[in-house]
């Protein structure tokens, strides 16, 4: 099951990834004003990294450590989401709910990051 799982994990990372890429404008609205450059260079940044994310999930010797990487850049794209959950404070009330519900869905995706990595084969070289 925790080869399933990370494979599963690896699937979600990159069909975002491919997304960030193919349909790059929801993603641009979200990039927080805060950081310095283009919104569509963190989009594209991010995308590459759930990419990156993702292959290396697939792949037995280096499942520990892009799961472990994985749990952070969920961490880290939570400040995203904040944004997204504000700017739509005032829309129509499917998708507030969806902007609201992407907050505590973070959690679950740092936990199953947590947990293949938990479950990752050892002897990583």
């Amino acid at each position: 099951m925790s080869v399933r799982s990370a494979h599963l994990l690896a699937g979600l990372l990159a069909g975002a990834g491919v997304t960030h890429f193919a349909a790059p404008e929801p993603y641009d609205a979200i990039v927080p004003k805060s950081l310095p450059g283009r919104p569509r260079t963190w989009t594209k940044a991010s995308g590459a990294v759930e990419l990156a994310l993702a292959t290396a999930l697939v792949i037995p010797a280096t499942r520990r450590t892009g799961a472990l990487l994985t749990a952070g850049f969920f961490v880290a794209v939570f400040p995203a989401n904040v944004k997204m959950a504000y700017d739509w404070r005032h829309r129509r009330p499917l998708p507030r709910a969806v902007a609201y519900g992407r907050l505590p869905g973070q959690v679950p995706l740092v936990v199953w990051a947590l947990k293949v990595a938990r479950d990752a084969p050892t002897g990583e070289r």
